[in-house]
């Protein structure tokens, strides 16, 4: 069982892609439909907002200072915390009916974004990669696509395997990666979990008192070991699968819809979790009041660090 903490009072409608700078020993996340960028001082317990023009998917910190940003409309560069934006590259897709959602950056420094399919209706969810390394013209990669809502991204520690996953369809690809040529290959299911239950709601529980839907897979995070940890939107826990695919554990979480973990702290034991309360219903913040917050627990083995975006 996870001692989870409140990292911020500061609520979400939807928290995603958290990171821990290692340099700056700040927590960044964001929150998608009310258009923020957030950061804190975790040792302070001070959180600083940044307004956006459109819809941030997720975020990543640069080598050179400051972050690469995927908004809704363009991938953008900011040097400074709170500086002006600078357009790199525009993604294909048709930003009325899909926008950028979660994504990190690679071993090498490559931004990989995925997409979201809002009407969930014509599987238009991708993944793509953006390289500017040594300051190129931004290389766009799609990598893979047929998707409702790209998710769950995230590399073995020897970058040698791509996780990927479709939470509205309750999957999580991997493929082998080449790093160097930067191709994905050898495409299986890594897990393929239970549907939502028809008219389920959020405080139904199974006979055995555990809850009668485990979620569907959101944002993943990396351990040292290779164990993929992934927030179940849904399903108020984290589950740590092994990289044969075997559940080795799940962690309850303190609100119905975790989105996304990452770890961080001076020795990366830290286990961070953004939830979200964006469309819940008035019963479900009942229960769990504190959704929209960022939690935290301490975890025996340290995860990856986050990686930095090259240009």
């Amino acid at each position: 069982m996870m001692d989870w903490q409140v990292v911020s009072p500061e609520t979400c409608e939807l928290g995603e892609s958290p990171f821990w700078h290692p340099t700056e020993q700040m927590l960044y996340w964001v929150d998608i439909p009310a258009r923020k960028i957030l950061r804190a001082n975790v040792y302070m317990g001070t959180v600083e907002v940044w307004d956006m023009p459109s819809e941030p998917g997720c975020i990543a910190p640069a080598a050179s200072g400051g972050l690469v940003i995927a908004l809704r409309h363009g991938v953008f560069r900011a040097r400074d915390w709170g500086g002006a934006l600078q357009r790199i590259t525009t993604l294909p897709y048709d930003t009325a009916r899909v926008r950028a959602n979660d994504g990190k950056c690679d071993a090498v420094g490559r931004f990989w974004v995925g997409t979201l399919d809002e009407p969930k209706a014509s599987r238009a969810a991708e993944l793509f990669s953006i390289d500017c390394r040594g300051g190129r013209a931004p290389q766009v990669t799609r990598h893979a696509g047929d998707a409702l809502t790209g998710n769950g991204l995230a590399w073995s520690p020897d970058g040698g395997t791509t996780y990927w996953a479709d939470t509205t369809s309750h999957v999580v690809h991997a493929w082998d990666f080449d790093l160097q040529a930067n191709v994905l290959s050898g495409h299986r299911v890594f897990q393929q979990l239970p549907p939502k239950p028809a008219g389920w709601q959020f405080d139904a529980p199974a006979a055995d008192g555990r809850p009668a839907y485990g979620g569907r897979p959101d944002g993943a995070a990396v351990d040292v070991e290779g164990n993929y940890f992934v927030a179940m939107f849904e399903g108020r826990r984290i589950c740590q699968f092994a990289p044969d695919g075997r559940l080795l554990a799940d962690f309850p979480v303190p609100a119905q819809c975790p989105t996304m973990p990452c770890f961080g702290g001076e020795d990366f034991k830290t286990l961070y979790v953004t939830t979200a309360r964006h469309g819940r219903s008035a019963a479900e913040l009942t229960v769990f009041p504190q959704s929209g917050c960022v939690f935290s627990a301490r975890v025996e083995v340290p995860g990856l660090p986050v990686n930095f975006f090259a240009d």
